[in-house]
């Protein structure tokens, strides 16, 4: 069973939209779902997650030559878990990731 959002969507689609742009969906949809705890949670998860993974892409990125190759690679790992958590949202699943998971889950449900 899903609920309604305040955007008027079910919660299994927002979820999956706050991995879809990164961290900055996350911050967007923690901002705007105060009440939902599952999309807030998937939010969180996102802005913990890529947050640190964009910022670890653009510092690699500044090494020339080998860094920018290390890059392009941290990128298309970036897109593949962006594509593996877009899936869990949208099924309705509550996928914690071992550290960052864990984290994201206390900050929301406790």
């Amino acid at each position: 069973m899903t609920y309604k959002t305040k955007i008027g969507l079910d919660e299994n689609i927002v979820a999956a939209l706050s991995y879809a742009g990164f961290w900055i969906t996350g911050i967007i949809f923690l901002l705007i779902e105060p009440d939902n705890k599952f999309v807030r949670f998937h939010a969180m998860q996102s802005l913990l997650i890529f947050l640190p993974l964009s910022l670890l892409i653009f510092l690699v990125g500044w090494v020339p030559v080998v860094g920018w190759i290390i890059a392009d690679f941290l990128g298309f790992g970036a897109l593949f878990l962006i594509l593996i958590f877009v899936i869990i949202a949208y099924r309705g699943a509550l996928l914690k990731v071992p550290v960052v998971g864990t984290y994201a889950y206390k900050l929301i449900y406790q």
